[in-house]
Order: structure tokens, then sequence, then C-alpha cells
């Protein structure tokens, strides 16, 4: 059997969670990795690795714009949109709209932003993939049970922005999609989640490693099974 071709890929939030762990399984199969974190002298478990890692603020403009900077002429296969905040929050009668509005750039305005400023070394790399880390929880035909307000709804646009963006770049067979990597134990997920970061993202590479331009714009599990959008 052929051995895999390393990849270049850039992983968003990666100081801890599901983003530290696409970046120990990517650096730990010998794939070439730039991993980001808002702060990164705190990230003393990410720089323990043979990664590249650059600081970045997702809902900053200017961080975006340095990271920018530092990566012109860097070719990229694979972009993995992981950092995102969330909580279950307030019904709505007491919801705030500082913390939509937050949810909102962090989660979706975040990503889109990064996506945009990474294109031309996307354009460079020979995978062109987006893969958009969203949540069932961004269903909207399944959203019997409301709660999670804020997350939901950044979520939910977040799905739409991967379909735009898949509808735009599809001529040039880039590949994006949103991926949902189920109810892991993270500081968000929190300690009764099923999975573990290592074995979410363990299942979702074998969903990364085989898309191609005709997956482009689908909602998908981390087995690979379609989601409701």
């Amino acid at each position: 059997m052929a051995s895999r071709k390393s990849c270049a890929w850039l992983v968003t939030g990666a100081n801890r969670g599901i983003g530290l762990a696409f970046a120990q399984a990517l650096s730990r199969r010998g794939d070439e990795v730039i991993a980001t974190a808002r702060r990164p002298e705190k990230a003393a478990d990410l720089r323990r690795l043979p990664v590249r890692v650059e600081p970045l603020d997702v809902a900053d403009a200017e961080s975006v714009a340095n990271l920018t900077k530092r990566l012109q002429g860097v070719p990229l296969d694979v972009l993995i949109n992981n950092a995102a905040i969330g909580e279950d929050g307030p019904a709505f009668p007491r919801l705030k709209m500082e913390d939509l509005e937050e949810a909102l750039r962090v989660n979706t305005i975040g990503p889109a932003a990064v996506t945009q400023a990474l294109l031309p070394s996307l354009r460079a790399g020979g995978r062109r993939t987006i893969v958009n880390l969203s949540s069932g929880l961004g269903s909207v035909s399944e959203n019997d049970g409301g709660g999670w307000i804020a997350y939901r709804a950044s979520k939910a646009a977040l799905n739409q922005l991967t379909r735009s963006i898949a509808a735009d770049l599809k001529t040039e067979r880039f590949v994006c999609v949103s991926l949902c990597p189920g109810w892991v134990r993270t500081d968000m997920g929190g300690p009764g989640a099923p999975l573990s970061p290592s074995s979410s993202v363990a299942a979702m590479l074998q969903v990364i490693d085989r898309l191609t331009p005709a997956d482009t714009s689908r909602f998908l599990d981390r087995l690979g099974h379609d989601i409701a959008w």
C-alpha cells in the first residue's frame, strides 16, 4: 500500500480540547501543522508538539490580518475552523444581546474572516479543503428542545456560510464542509460527554481524509453521515 502523502494543515483554537487533539494527531502522523491560539504563551501542551504555533484571535480583524502577513506564500491543504465559544445560557426572555453578538462574532464571523484571509494559501495547496467545525445544535430542523440559543444561532449561521463558500468556490474545486465532532469531553461539552477529544478527532480525520470535491457543501457527523440542516 502506498504511503499517505503528508499535507499542510492550519487548525484554529488549538490550545486545548478538540483543536489540541487535532494538532496532536496530525503531528503524530507526520503532517505539517500550523496551530493557532489566542495566547500561545499559555498553551503549554501545544508548544510541546512539533508544530508551528501562531497567535490568532479569530474575532479580531487585526490579529487575522497579521496572521495572513506571516503566512504569505505558505501553501495550505486543509483549514480547520475549530475556534469557538458556547454555553447553554438562559431562556430567550433573559438572553443578553451582547452574548448573542459575541457568539456570532467568534463562531461565524471569525471562521469567515480566517477563511477569506487564507484563500491565497489554500489556493496554493493541493487539497483546497475547508472544514468548519459545527454542531448538531446548529441543525434548524432538529431543534425541538431550545436552549443554547446563542450557540445554536451562530452554528446555524456557520452552516449557511459553509454552503455559500462551497457554492462560490466550487468551480475552483474547493471542498467546504460543516463537520460535527459529537458530544466531546471539553470545557464546553463537560465531563459527562461520552467522547474524548482524541477519539472524536480520530473519527473526523478519517472523514476529512476521504473528502472529494463531490462532498462540498455537506453537513456531516464525525462518522461521515449527513446531518439534517
